[in-house]
């Protein structure tokens, strides 16, 4: 019993759960020693540095292994709930890739043509940006990241019932930020693109009706003599980003 005029501590959280599928196991984790972390640290930031989006591929062949690691990087990402809401597509096969270059080509000279406010297109001048999307021919693979914002499951009477997913676009793009990451150290380069509207996507890909069209990544070497726009160099410097309380 607890001393006169004292309460029993509030039950942990652990103690308050009613959940029987909650088993905690040990965490897989070795503390490095500080020099480790910063020489790791500095490595990565140091490949970091040098990325950029490129547009002019090279058709050279890219091992699919690096890929698939890059995508098993990206499926380590965090989710809401654990859902891990995504789907990553990788498409290798010339004329698919060709009938998404053609369907977004059409929609992007229906953009520039129409819908493009005049601050969009200021904003997009420094970068050379047009409705020629060559890079989704070029580029050796084109991958389409979809998110899922409901899963599907079947019941025990095999009706097919939707599961609600949490924090569907946050998860997914931590995800594509793990893939683009993962691309960059082993030495790929990479774009991402944004058709709107991307529902037809779906349809060419034969995606189940619970996944939506998220972003489009041409995946490569980038071509000989390869260019990229100097506004792309200009990024905010450490101290416009970092603020230390």
């Amino acid at each position: 019993m607890p001393p006169t005029g004292q309460t029993d501590p509030a039950p942990s959280s652990d103690d308050e759960r009613d959940d029987a599928d909650y088993r905690p196991v040990p965490l897989d984790y070795r503390r490095p020693p500080v020099e480790e972390s910063l020489a790791r640290s500095r490595a990565f930031l140091d490949t970091m540095r040098r990325r950029r989006s490129v547009r002019v591929f090279s058709r050279d062949p890219v091992p699919f292994e690096l890929i698939a690691n890059a995508v098993e990087a990206a499926g380590a990402a965090p989710s809401g709930a654990n859902q891990q809401p995504w789907t990553f597509v990788v498409v290798e096969d010339a004329a698919v890739k060709a009938r998404i270059r053609e369907v977004a080509e059409a929609e992007e000279r229906d953009f520039y043509a129409r819908h493009i406010t005049p601050e969009w297109r200021a904003a997009l001048a420094p970068l050379g940006t047009d409705a020629v999307k060559a890079h989704l021919t070029d580029a050796p693979y084109v991958v389409v990241v979809f998110a899922q914002p409901f899963g599907l499951e079947r019941g025990p009477d095999d009706a097919e019932r939707q599961v609600k997913h949490y924090y569907v676009p946050e998860s997914v793009g931590i995800a594509v930020g793990f893939f683009l990451a993962a691309l960059t150290h082993a030495g790929l380069a990479a774009l991402t693109h944004t058709p709107n509207p991307m529902a037809f996507l779906g349809a060419l890909l034969g995606r189940p009706r619970n996944e939506r069209a998220y972003v489009v990544i041409p995946v490569g070497y980038p071509a000989a003599g390869a260019t990229v726009p100097a506004h792309a160099l200009q990024k905010k410097p450490l101290d416009r980003i970092l603020i230390r309380r």
